[in-house]
């Protein structure tokens, strides 16, 4: 696991479909400014100084919860769970799985 394809909503750029489609080169080196626009959750993390929103006393904040509760891009849980083994060193990731209506 590359620790610069780390998301910092949680998602791990490295499994972007999206990735090679848009030649994005990951969340890190974007530095909030996505192939699709301005990213809120990475601009926050990187205002805050913290490589990803798990390493943040804050999580889960409300923008944060808004992402993982997006009825497009959402998870069940995934996210959440790869912040909080990655805050812990853990370089680990699980697969995001649809938002369960």
């Amino acid at each position: 696991m590359d620790i610069q394809l780390i998301g910092m909503c949680g998602a791990y750029c490295g499994a972007c479909e999206w990735k090679e489609k848009t030649n994005c080169p990951g969340c890190q080196a974007a530095r909030s400014q996505m192939f699709w626009g301005s990213c809120a959750v990475a601009r926050c993390a990187l205002e805050k100084g913290f490589q990803h929103c798990g390493l943040c006393p804050d999580l889960t904040c409300k923008m944060l919860q808004q992402a993982f509760d997006n009825p497009e891009h959402g998870d069940n849980g995934e996210r959440l769970d790869n912040l909080k083994a990655w805050a812990s060193g853990q370089l680990v990731y699980k697969e995001l799985t649809r938002k369960k209506n």
